[in-house]
C-alpha cells in the first residue's frame, strides 16, 4: 500500500502547523508535507489540513485574507472532487470564509480569548473523520481561540441538524449539552461541522493537541486515525 500524504497548508501567522505535522508523522505510513500558502502545487496530497493559528494576523476578519491565498484555489478544487479536507480552529475559519462550509464565526460570547481544556461530544460517528469513534463519545480536546462563536441563519442551522452535519458539540464531562458547557456562545453548542458531502470538516478544538498521552489527552488521535483508515481503504 502506498504511503498516505497529508498536506498541511502554512499561512503567514499559522502557529499550529508543526504541531499538526508532528501528530500526522506519528502514524505509520503517513507522510506530512508542508504547503506554503503562495504555492499552487498540492504535491500529491491525499488529505489537506488547514491548521490553527492567526493567518495574516487575523486582520480584517479571521480567515478572510487566507481565503484568497493562491493555494486555496487548489484546496477548493480538491474538496469539490470529494477529497478530504480538515480545518482546525483558524483552518475552520478559512473553510467558512471560502464557502466550503456554511456559517460564520464571531467573537467569543465574553469577548475574551479562551485557551483551556474542553469537552465535546461526538454527534456523527459516520464520517471519514469520525469512524473510529462511537456516537455520544465524550472527548477531552483543548481550545484556543478568540473568534469561535459559530452562528448561521436559523434555516442553515436547521439544515445542518437535519442532515446530521453537526459532528461535534460542546458538552460537560458527562456528555450533557448545557449553556454552562458552551465556552464561546456557539449556536447549539456547535464545535464542528461537516459539509453535505461529508468530505470537509471544520472544528474549533485542536485534536493535534490531544494526540498523545503526554499532552494530557489522546482523544483527538482517533480523528486522524479515522481519516487515514478511510484513505487506506480507498487505496
Amino acid at each position: 500500500m502506498a504511503a498516505i500524504t497529508a498536506g498541511i497548508v502554512v499561512f503567514p501567522g499559522s502557529n499550529c502547523d508543526h504541531d499538526t505535522e508532528h501528530a500526522v508523522a506519528s502514524f505509520d505510513g503517513v507522510r506530512p508535507v508542508m504547503l506554503w500558502h503562495n504555492e499552487h502545487d498540492l504535491r500529491g496530497a491525499d488529505l489537506i489540513i488547514l491548521p490553527g493559528g492567526f493567518s495574516y494576523g487575523d486582520y480584517l476578519r479571521a480567515g478572510a485574507i487566507a481565503r484568497f491565498s493562491p493555494i486555496m484555489h487548489e484546496v477548493i478544487e480538491f474538496a469539490r472532487k470529494g477529497h478530504p479536507v480538515l480545518g482546525i480552529c483558524n483552518g475552520f475559519q478559512v473553510l467558512l470564509e471560502s464557502g466550503l462550509l456554511e456559517g460564520a464565526l464571531s467573537r467569543n460570547r465574553d469577548k475574551k480569548f479562551i485557551c483551556s481544556s474542553t469537552t465535546i461530544r461526538v454527534e456523527n460517528a459516520a464520517t471519514v473523520f469520525t469512524n473510529r469513534y462511537q456516537a455520544n463519545d465524550v472527548l477531552s480536546i483543548p481550545i484556543a481561540h478568540g473568534d469561535g462563536n459559530y452562528f448561521a441563519p436559523s434555516e442553515v442551522i436547521e439544515r445542518l441538524e437535519e442532515n446530521n452535519q453537526v459532528v461535534f458539540r460542546y458538552c460537560d464531562s458527562e456528555g450533557s449539552v448545557t449553556a454552562e458547557s458552551n465556552p464561546n456562545g456557539s449556536a447549539g453548542n456547535i464545535a464542528g461541522i461537516v459539509n453535505r458531502e461529508g468530505n470537509v470538516l471544520g472544528l474549533m478544538p485542536h485534536p493535534e493537541r490531544a494526540s498523545d498521552p503526554l499532552l494530557g489527552s489522546s482523544d483527538g488521535r482517533m480523528l486522524f486515525e479515522s481519516v487515514f483508515d478511510s484513505l487506506a481503504g480507498r487505496q
